[in-house]
């Protein structure tokens, strides 16, 4: 009975002792929660008053949340009773340690930073980098979203980004389609051009500045191919493309102009 009394009066004294601190900490990892999710909220309303890029808006909430949570932690810590000065040297060697074993992923930041600052690209552009193709998404702390042509979602690091070669598809505002059409070596090459523009100037997806060009590209082995090169805006390209060599055969089969293909020729052997 002397044994349990003496538990019970150490667990009476630490709960004196300790109680009020783990309590005062959990209301102070509520409240300021509470406090960090506000504080981001009207940071998102001021920036989207201001009309900030959408890029920029999503990397600083993203920063200053995290910032604020880690100041939130060393908050609650010390509250426990944990010395700040210890606590810091203690957050100091291991963000050394967490360092040199993250090397890459503060690579990352740094290029997300770079990209921030020097925009090659935004959010809605259509870019290739990094041996891949598709719209920007989102462009985060460590990493850039893009959803490929066929919805495939793709994450590429900020560090390969920044440092990397980046095409940027949406930047000028407009984008040429690079489509060939062959025809046969006895058409008259300028009834073929005829045709072939007439199909680029009545799509309306077809931009009229800079103008759509036809032009004999090269005298291939069967055929005579041209160049049919209209300018669309990017979300239009792969519309304008499909509808150029689509529009492109039906109008030279409507006006009898041959289109060659490869031919079977079947030869016979008769036995004397």
């Amino acid at each position: 009975m002397e044994d349990a009394q003496v538990w019970i009066d150490k667990g009476i004294a630490f709960a004196a002792d300790y109680g009020p601190k783990i309590i005062g900490a959990i209301l102070i990892y509520i409240i300021g929660s509470w406090v960090i999710k506000k504080l981001v909220g009207l940071l998102r309303k001021g920036m989207l008053a201001k009309e900030y890029d959408e890029s920029l808006q999503k990397f600083l909430l993203n920063l200053v949340s995290w910032a604020l949570k880690i100041f939130l932690i060393i908050m609650v810590i010390s509250k426990l009773g944990v010395e700040t000065t210890s606590f810091a040297a203690i957050i100091a060697a291991a963000g050394l340690a967490i360092g040199l074993a993250l090397q890459g992923s503060l690579s990352n930041f740094a290029g997300g930073v770079l990209l921030i600052l020097f925009k090659p690209y935004k959010i809605g552009d259509l870019i290739e980098a990094q041996g891949v193709l598709g719209v920007v998404k989102e462009i985060e702390i460590f990493t850039t979203k893009l959803v490929s042509p066929d919805n495939k979602l793709l994450i590429v690091p900020n560090g390969a980004m920044a440092n990397g070669n980046i095409t940027n598809y949406t930047a000028e505002g407009k984008i040429r389609v690079d489509t060939v059409i062959g025809v046969a070596y006895e058409e008259d090459i300028k009834k073929v051009k005829e045709v072939l523009m007439e199909v680029l100037t009545s799509n309306p997806q077809v931009l009229k500045d800079p103008a759509p060009s036809v032009n004999v590209l090269e005298l291939a082995d069967s055929s005579v191919n041209f160049a049919v090169r209209p300018f669309a805006k990017p979300e239009h390209y792969w519309d304008v493309y499909f509808a150029t060599y689509e529009g492109c055969k039906i109008a030279l089969d409507n006006a009898g102009i041959e289109i060659p293909y490869p031919h079977e020729v079947e030869v016979v052997k008769t036995v004397k």
